[in-house]
């Protein structure tokens, strides 16, 4: 293990490892369900794209482990999959299969950038200070996200977003979870998310299953399953012949290029940012390795039948627990390989269990926000739009691109244009390029 994943030099040992290892899990476990419900209404198989999902989630996160040495685990990205669905299946009318094909060829074209260090230049590109607006916006997003699944915040006509229902039993459950885990945090207990997600588990299982509370974590009616489902294996064939007749494809695999990529790059420097692999320069260590696992990520997992995968946010609560090392993804990689066999146990991780993971980690992301040089209007503003836009256009990527955009500005504004480098140019105008297309 040592030699492998060098535990000393990164100051972390096998049990830290593997506790960050299922903690991520855990925290990352949702998207088994989340991942064939979405897909499943590009009329795709659910017990297809749920092997599907387990399978490419477990190969790409143990890959990214060794390969990376990286405590990055990956499965098909939220909001990927959305635009999968809705937009290029439902909206540009490709056929799952077409879908999965664009999907493969933009993995491929990740790998090419990657081999030929274009995406490296690109995310090293990204200024220092926004690199840490970019990790502590993460921040904000992924408790956003934790407090709407539990149902702790919800949509208002009237006033855009409101606190839920504080009588509904999950709601309650959450919010006991997130007190639970704040306390063993502030005590300084080691693993305090991990154990903060086993407790709430338990609790709501107890109140679920033996008090008869609804929407509360239950006890599985069985253990295993073995009912595979592999229709999907190979589908993106059938679907190469609308790369050549079909007028959106390259539309299609541009939206998925961008979305991706900027996902990634927030991800990974959100996670390198706080498992300190970033050197003195503000570069991320060994980024090269950890970009062509996530490029081989999405290319194998279109070709078994699911959209983009990419690496998760959610990696951070491992790293929160202390994951700093390839082992961490390791461990959560054969984790999404067993519940190929186990998954009824998952009916115990609830959104509800999940959230108070997702807020402490986005207070632990937030931490950053130190390091901005707020008195430089230039860095206070880009930083400000990248934080801002993530949480309320609910888009790492869209955040991300509109903190390019007023850097740019901003620096043309002040005479600084000549400093800018050549890469963050190119990044601007396809920014700028994209929203022309989009609105």
């Amino acid at each position: 293990m040592e030699k492998l994943f060098h535990l000393k030099e990164h100051g972390t040992n096998v049990k830290t490892e593997i506790l960050a290892g299922i903690t991520t899990f855990l925290a990352m476990a949702y998207i088994l369900a989340v991942n064939p419900a979405i897909l499943g209404q590009a009329h795709m198989s659910h017990q297809g794209v749920f092997l599907a999902t387990a399978i490419s989630a477990g190969a790409a996160s143990i890959f990214m482990g060794l390969m990376a040495n990286y405590p990055v685990s990956l499965a098909p990205g939220m909001g990927v999959n959305a635009l999968f669905t809705y937009t290029i299946v439902g909206q540009m009318g490709l056929s799952p299969e077409g879908a999965l094909a664009c999907v493969f060829v933009s993995g491929i074209i990740f790998v090419i950038i990657t081999v030929t260090n274009i995406r490296r230049m690109i995310i090293n590109a990204i200024p220092v200070q926004l690199k840490l607006a970019i990790g502590a916006g993460i921040g904000f997003f992924v408790a956003f996200v934790g407090l709407k699944n539990a149902g702790i915040v919800v949509a208002s006509e009237s006033t855009f977003v409101s606190l839920g229902n504080f009588k509904n039993p999950t709601v309650l459950l959450a919010l006991f979870g997130i007190i639970i885990t704040l306390v063993l945090l502030v005590k300084n207990k080691p693993a305090a998310v991990f154990y903060g997600l086993i407790i709430t588990a338990v609790v709501g299982v107890v109140f679920g299953s033996f008090f008869g509370l609804k929407g509360m974590p239950q006890l599985p009616s069985k253990l295993v399953s073995v009912n595979f489902d592999f229709s999907l294996v190979g589908a993106f064939v059938r679907g190469f012949n609308e790369m050549f007749t079909h007028p959106q494809c390259i539309v299609a695999i541009f939206s998925l290029l961008f979305v991706d990529f900027f996902d990634t790059a927030g991800t990974l420097v959100a996670v390198a940012s706080k498992a300190d692999l970033i050197d003195e320069n503000g570069e991320l260590v060994n980024v090269e390795r950890a970009l062509l696992a996530d490029a081989v990520g999405t290319v194998f997992g279109s070709m078994i039948g699911t959209s983009t995968v990419t690496s998760f946010v959610e990696s951070t609560s491992g790293v929160g627990v202390g994951g700093r090392t390839g082992l961490t993804a390791c461990t959560t990689g054969i984790c999404f390989l067993l519940t190929v066999f186990f998954y009824p146990v998952l009916s115990m991780i609830t959104d509800a269990v999940t959230a108070p993971a997702l807020v402490i980690v986005g207070i632990l992301m937030a931490s950053q926000l130190k390091d901005i040089k707020w008195d430089n209007l230039i860095f206070a503003a880009s930083g400000f739009v990248t934080i801002i836009f993530m949480i309320l256009g609910y888009s790492i990527s869209n955040g991300i691109a509109l903190g390019f955009i007023v850097y740019v500005i901003s620096m043309i504004a002040t005479g600084q244009a000549k400093d800018i480098n050549k890469m963050v140019w190119v990044l601007f105008l396809l920014f700028i390029a994209y929203f022309a297309f989009l609105i």
